[in-house]
Formats: structure tokens, C-alpha cells, sequence
């Protein structure tokens, strides 16, 4: 089996518990899922969001400083994620889109996928650097950026349905969409920009339920769960 470069995208919710923006447990089941998973077949880059610490402020606070500060968001999950993950004795780097010295190192293509060759778990923090973007655009952009041939969009649901399977019981879920399928039923999979910025480079996007314990393992081993978007 080729070795196979994955970019997983993780929400900020997933680090959350009722009573903490970053649980332990929380933290530990990430961890389990990725080292259960991860093998010298496969290198892994993450994308993780700052939904748990930081949405719905742009509603008082000027728009472009609401998005910087949830930039910064994302680098304390980012560096959460890091230190728990080399507690279990897996390495990992962080690069953040805009230089915060001493906390992370400056996003270099380059070095980044170096240290993905070598084996090192690379978290990219701070979204694309830009306001008004997602964290799922950025997802895409090192996606494309490390040459990554599949994109991981963990989700809480088991893949994309015609409808929210949460509010009709009747909803039907897709084991595989084209592209073009998921625009003209109009289906939310990623943000737009995320979307496009997929279809353009031709990067498969797979939508899964993180939540259940073992499925990262079984997407990485190619097994049939979740929903597989590609041209």
C-alpha cells in the first residue's frame, strides 16, 4: 500500500466537554483515535477549529478582530493537541499561518512537509492567517498546499444526507457524491471557498462521524464509512 498523506479536519467542539472549552477526556480520545490509526503508511496533518473557545463574537466585536482572535484560538487547541500527543509519545509540530514566536513556527511549506516525511503529526494553527475565512478553507488550502491525497472532514454525523438526519428521520444518506452532485443538491459539506478550493485540486473529501471510537482507523484503512466526495 502507497503511503498515503492525509489532512484531517477537526472542529473546536471536539476538545470541548459541558463543563470545559478543553477537557482532558476529550484531549486523551483524540489522542487514542490518532495513534490507533496512524502507521509508517500514513502521514497525517491536522487542521483543528476554535469553536469551543471563540464563535459568535463577530455580533459585538468589529468582524476582522473577532476572526483574529479566533486565529489565536485555533494556536490553543493547536498547542493543547501538541502537548498531549507527545505526552503519549507522538510527535508533532505546529505552524501557524501568521509568525507567533515562541508558540509556533512560521507556516513554510517546505519544512512542513519534511516533517511530515519524517514521520512527525503536523497541526497547522491560526486558519489561513486572513480574516473571513474558515478554519474549513484553510483545511483545504494545506491540503492542497501539502499535496495531500485525501481530506478527512470529521464531523458528529455519519456522513452527508439530502436533509439533517437530526431533524427528518427520512433522511437519506450518501456513501459517495460527486462534486458536482454535492453543488447541484445544493448540500452543505464545507464552507464554499473550502469546497471549490477541493474540487479544483482534485482532493477527495470524506465526511465521517469522529465520535465513534475507531473510525478514523477504519477511513485510513479504506474501509467503507462516512461519505467519500471526489470528481
Amino acid at each position: 500500500m502507497p503511503i498515503k498523506r492525509v489532512l484531517l479536519k477537526l472542529s473546536g467542539e471536539t476538545f470541548s466537554d459541558s463543563s470545559s472549552s478543553i477537557s482532558k477526556n476529550s484531549l486523551a480520545r483524540i489522542v487514542n483515535e490518532i495513534k490507533s490509526a496512524v502507521s509508517s503508511k500514513v502521514q497525517l496533518a491536522i487542521v483543528i477549529g476554535a469553536g469551543n473557545i471563540w464563535r459568535g463574537t463577530d455580533k459585538f466585536i468589529e468582524r476582522v478582530t473577532a476572526d483574529k482572535m479566533g486565529m489565536l484560538a485555533t494556536v490553543m487547541n493547536s498547542l493543547a493537541l501538541s502537548d498531549a500527543l507527545e505526552k503519549a509519545g507522538i510527535k508533532s509540530s505546529v505552524f501557524s499561518a501568521n509568525g507567533i514566536s515562541g508558540f509556533a513556527e512560521n507556516f513554510n511549506g517546505e519544512k512542513v512537509i519534511r516533517c511530515i516525511e519524517k514521520g512527525n503529526i503536523v497541526i497547522f494553527a491560526g486558519g489561513t492567517g486572513n480574516p473571513f475565512f474558515t478554519t474549513d478553507t484553510a483545511a483545504a488550502l494545506r491540503a492542497a498546499e501539502i499535496k495531500a491525497d485525501m481530506l478527512l472532514k470529521a464531523t458528529q454525523v455519519d456522513g452527508v444526507y439530502d436533509a439533517d438526519p437530526k431533524k427528518n428521520k427520512y433522511a437519506v444518506k450518501f456513501d459517495s457524491l460527486t462534486f458536482k452532485e454535492a453543488l447541484d443538491r445544493h448540500l452543505k459539506i464545507m464552507d464554499i471557498h473550502a469546497f471549490s478550493l477541493c474540487m479544483q485540486t482534485n482532493i477527495p473529501i470524506t465526511v465521517f462521524d469522529f465520535y465513534k471510537d475507531g473510525n478514523l482507523k477504519k477511513v485510513l484503512n479504506d474501509e467503507k464509512i462516512g461519505t467519500l466526495v471526489e470528481a
